[in-house]
């Protein structure tokens, strides 16, 4: 009888001995597979079923603001050509916020007022793409009259450096500009840059219908940026009745610190206006030909 070996007989032949075993190494190679794919299937289906971690704590609810008062209670603008307080001894407080660097700070304020029902002022440097990047949802604040634009001229310059036609020029730019974008007409207010003017930037702002440089007489400090804590600490010395207080968009740090805001204004039983909530809007004549675009 033939012996059957393990040994190749020639080159490139497998004997039955040695295919017997490469199938039996095939079949264990194969079950391992099974069993490692198996254990990754269970693992999966166990982390799927894994319980969702608890939700947060919801955010605290916003106190609630007085509405503005109604058209009757306006009073004719005083004379002068400077305003930085309100008039009376009432409850209300003018919260007003300048240029607009940064547009997530002009769109947390934005929101902030459709949360709160807060009203605010924003003197605009429309030379930031904030304005039109968030137009969308200031439109609608701005109609409804719970947002009143101002002019702060096209790039914040120091007026007080300019000449004549380059003063109208930053004034009248801007003024085109707040009403191509939102369909308004800001005068009669205007906000010089770091509050520098003198008579030749009342005479030709005044030319051209804006009749009231409005100043402040009370600082959130946030025109640089500010610890959150400080301007916590500026709103509580400033935010009282009778004061026009001057915020800035420009920084982050105030978003932070929105709830405490609106506490002290609560707080404090504060009715926030716009300009234009507090004064007759008086009849505006424009004296543009001194000055030719």
């Amino acid at each position: 009888m033939t012996r059957v070996t393990t040994a190749r007989s020639r080159a490139g032949t497998t004997t039955p001995a040695l295919a017997r075993r490469n199938v039996l190494l095939g079949l264990v190679a194969t079950a391992t597979a099974v069993a490692f794919a198996r254990c990754g299937t269970e693992a999966t289906g166990q982390a799927a079923q894994a319980p969702a971690p608890p939700p947060g704590p919801p955010p605290p609810e916003w106190p609630p603001l007085h509405p503005a008062p109604p058209p009757s209670a306006r009073v004719p603008l005083p004379g002068g050509a400077v305003l930085s307080t309100l008039p009376g001894p009432g409850d209300l407080m003018a919260l007003t916020l300048d240029d607009g660097v940064d547009s997530a700070v002009v769109r947390a304020y934005a929101q902030l007022a459709n949360d709160t029902g807060i009203r605010l002022t924003m003197f605009v440097n429309g030379v930031y793409s904030s304005w039109t990047d968030n137009r969308e949802l200031l439109l609608p604040l701005v109609e409804s009259g719970q947002l009143q634009l101002g002019n702060h001229t096209w790039r914040h310059r120091d007026l007080t450096k300019l000449t004549p036609p380059d003063i109208a020029d930053e004034l009248r730019h801007n003024d085109q500009f707040l009403k191509d974008t939102f369909g308004v007409d800001a005068t009669p207010y205007f906000r010089p840059p770091y509050g520098a003017f003198n008579d030749l930037v009342t005479k030709v702002a005044t030319d051209l219908g804006y009749t009231v440089t409005t100043l402040w007489n009370g600082n959130l400090g946030d025109d640089a940026i500010l610890a959150p804590r400080d301007v916590v600490a500026n709103a509580t010395k400033y935010c009282t009745a009778g004061n026009i207080v001057i915020g800035h968009l420009n920084h982050a740090p105030v978003t932070t610190v929105y709830h405490q805001l609106i506490d002290v204004i609560a707080e404090r039983n504060l009715r926030t206006v716009t300009l234009d909530d507090v004064f007759t809007r008086p009849e505006v004549s424009r004296l543009t030909s001194q000055y030719p675009a």
